[in-house]
């Protein structure tokens, strides 16, 4: 059984899907959690949800893409809880679009949220980790489609390979904190949103090598792992959690 007792976690968008279900297992397992969320009314909808279940979350919504909410996740940690620990940045956004239409505007926010906010959050919760001097986890969220070409996902695989690079690079400034980097990149997984499309858990099983989609569950399982003690030795990596269906990249559209 992992145990998390006495420690921090920031989880960020984690209002619902995959970050909820990282922030719910982690506060299951003992972790004090600051969840937060650009939607402050499902930021304390989520963070109220695991209070019930018996588990420490305190709310801290947010653009987690704006420096002013990134230093506040931080010292929230560190006011009410005493250290950070561990670091998952989920907070993302996905924008479909033809590249030969894709605007200007689409992709300014989609650089904003999935790298600069990445980026910045990632800086300054190592800075408090080394601060400490106890070590520590870094979680950051990639996808398949920075692994595999993806139909009018040309921007948004972009940045999730960007993410990925910045793990690996920032192995040789971690390491010597015994801070670990890691990344894990979802494929078709069953949320709130994906949900809403009623071909979706059709198609997906039909297509991917396991026979079904993926869960919150199965990826907030390797999140975990990866955050926990018995992962000290695993760092700079991807983990890639798809069914399988990377290995043979079938088209949903066919």
């Amino acid at each position: 059984m992992q145990d998390f007792s006495n420690q921090v976690a920031i989880v960020t968008g984690a209002g619902v899907g995959i970050g909820f279900e990282i922030a719910r297992q982690l506060a299951s397992k003992g972790a004090k959690v600051i969840l937060n969320d650009i939607d402050e009314h499902l930021c304390t909808k989520a963070s109220h949800a695991i209070q019930d279940a018996g588990g420490i979350c305190k709310p801290c919504g947010g653009d987690s893409s704006q420096l002013e909410t990134i230093e506040r996740l931080v010292q929230t940690a560190s006011k009410e809880f005493g250290q950070l620990n561990i670091l998952i940045a989920n907070a993302g956004i996905t924008t479909f679009g033809d590249f030969l239409e894709y605007q200007p505007s689409s992709l300014k926010r989609l650089l904003e949220v999935n790298l600069f906010g990445t980026f910045f959050l990632t800086q300054k919760a190592t800075t408090q980790m080394i601060a400490q001097g106890m070590g520590g986890r870094i979680l950051l969220m990639s996808s398949v489609t920075a692994h595999q070409s993806h139909k009018n996902l040309a921007a948004y695989g972009m940045t999730k390979a960007g993410i990925e690079m910045l793990a690996k690079n920032l192995v040789v400034d971690l390491s010597p904190h015994q801070i670990t980097i890691n990344c894990i990149a979802p494929g078709a997984t069953l949320t709130e949103r994906t949900l809403e499309d009623k071909e979706y858990i059709n198609t997906w099983s039909r297509i991917t090598p396991m026979g079904r989609p993926g869960t919150v569950q199965d990826i907030a399982e390797a999140a975990l792992f990866l955050t926990s003690s018995t992962a000290g030795q695993i760092t700079g990596q991807c983990l890639v959690i798809d069914g399988g269906w990377s290995a043979l990249s079938p088209s949903p559209y066919e």
